[in-house]
């Protein structure tokens, strides 16, 4: 059982499953309020600006139109665009703080630190932190026993 948990708590605090999780949730609890948001102010803000009001006294953007019967209202998709840009506006600053969440207090690598390093006996470039080489498979000397060589 515990190691299920622990295979669990991998996958659940991976980036893109927390990035996924916290859009759809999210997403969901602040529609009513961002479409509320549209429909209650800013939409009679841009009609009370254009001077743009229905025929029956409510509010809407732009109006429609219709060719051969059939009626475009494009009205409700500046609305609906208006929606999406803050629920996206919204979505990216919970993203940017749940990354940022997830970074707190990870060693930072110095800047200009080098990340490779020579293998002393093939000479091919492998990672700094490699005890054996992958090239020639040799075990590589700790980093006292490189810094006494080097002296």
């Amino acid at each position: 059982m515990k190691k299920f948990l622990e295979e669990f708590k991998q996958f659940a605090l991976k980036g893109n499953v927390m990035d996924l999780a916290v859009g759809v949730i999210i997403g969901a609890a602040f529609q009513n309020i961002v479409t509320a948001l549209t429909a209650d102010f800013i939409t009679p803000l841009i009609a009370a600006v254009t001077g743009s009001t229905a025929e029956d006294g409510t509010v809407s953007i732009g109006g429609t139109f219709t060719i051969n019967g059939a009626v475009f209202n494009y009205g409700d998709f500046i609305s609906s665009i208006i929606n999406f840009l803050i629920m996206a506006f919204i979505l990216f600053l919970i993203i940017k703080a749940v990354n940022k969440l997830m970074n707190v207090g990870k060693k930072k690598q110095a800047p200009g630190a080098p990340t490779t390093k020579v293998c002393p006996f093939c000479k091919s470039t492998i990672d700094i932190e490699a005890t054996k080489c992958p090239h020639c498979t040799s075990d590589l000397p700790a980093k006292e026993e490189e810094e006494k060589a080097k002296a």
